[in-house]
């Protein structure tokens, strides 16, 4: 009996990873003896080309995700937009699942299901990308006995992903851009650790991830309801139990670690400041027109009156207006590295 084998790798990444996939798979050999899965995040809607991208130099082949298409060793699947990758029972699935730390496709549900499906032949890599997705993936890969790698983050153009693996699990390896390839070259095709059994919560998330609906009384036996509001949906969020990164889900199935909801309230904030300010504009518009009306008829006191509201909503607006110019200059930074 052929002993199991590490032969497949799942990669994730987000801003600045799209080079590094380039990179590696120009240095991977054309015989590499492992099943490639890729997901980065990508618009719902549009045209995506990265597989295209990524074949052109590739000595490995490189197609977009087919639903049902088995996973063999000697070839790269990419992730196709507004769809969970998925590896179940040795097949792709294409996820209809709710978003994910505000994505589809996401990073964490590819892990999770390779974690299942393969454990400890799986190979989970977490490149350049902004936020945390990909750490709570790579702790299942990790606990179901597979192999933790990350770029590092000092190498990364947005190290935020990479940073939160590591301190997520224990990697077994770390490297630059340019160390990528070899170090899977040298991990691919060795013999696996022993199969352990999968936990019920990691099989319930990635039957969420395909489609399934999570009622209560699942979403009970896998987190516990907190103080916080779904910011997709607008429901209550529940604390998922178990170890890794601090991480939410709603009853509809929306998930998010603790980081991507600071960032989904910022956006609402500023939001929120913007829609403030437009309002409070207008206000002293229509304010200062009454005023100008009452003395125009000879209401001088309802004029003062209407003066005074003017120069106290005047004195908001302002306010508010320093408050958007600063939201707008701190987004900028994150806006030009998406560019």
């Amino acid at each position: 009996m052929t002993a199991a084998q590490r032969d497949v790798v799942a990669i994730g990444g987000s801003l600045g990873s799209g080079a590094v996939l380039r990179r590696l798979l120009i240095e991977l050999p054309a015989d590499f003896p492992a099943a490639i899965l890729i997901t980065t995040h990508m618009p719902s809607n549009g045209p995506v080309h990265l597989a295209e991208t990524l074949a052109l130099r590739s000595r490995i082949p490189v197609r977009q995700a087919v639903d049902g298409q088995p996973i063999e060793p000697g070839q790269v699947i990419v992730a196709a937009p507004n769809r969970h990758l998925l590896a179940v029972d040795g097949a792709v699935v294409l996820g209809t699942g709710p978003r994910e730390n505000m994505t589809r496709p996401a990073i964490d549900p590819l892990f999770r299901s390779v974690a299942l499906t393969y454990g400890p032949r799986a190979v989970g890599l977490v490149l350049s990308g902004l936020l945390n997705d990909g750490a709570s993936g790579l702790y299942a890969i990790k606990a179901m006995g597979g192999t933790a790698m990350a770029q590092h983050p000092l190498d990364a153009e947005a190290g935020d992903m990479p940073r939160a693996a590591l301190e997520a699990v224990e990697a077994d390896a770390v490297g630059r851009a340019e160390e990528l390839a070899g170090m899977l070259a040298s991990i691919a095709g060795t013999p696996a650790g022993p199969s352990l059994p999968p936990a019920p919560e990691l099989e319930l998330e990635v039957a969420i991830a395909i489609g399934r609906r999570l009622g209560s009384d699942q979403l009970r036996s896998l987190a516990d309801p907190a103080p916080l509001t779904c910011p997709h949906c607008h429901g209550v969020l529940s604390e998922v139990k178990g170890g890794g990164p601090l991480r939410y889900r709603c009853q509809i199935g929306h998930a998010f670690t603790a980081e991507a909801i600071v960032a989904s309230q910022e956006a609402g904030v500023g939001d929120a400041l913007r829609i403030a300010m437009r309002v409070m504009e207008e206000r002293v518009e229509l304010v200062a027109r009454m005023a100008k009306d009452a003395r125009e008829t000879g209401r001088r006191a309802v004029a003062e009156l209407y003066e005074a509201r003017a120069a106290e909503y005047a004195g908001y607006a302002a306010t508010l207006r320093r408050a958007v110019t600063m939201d707008l200059r701190m987004a900028r930074p994150a806006e030009d590295l998406e560019t």
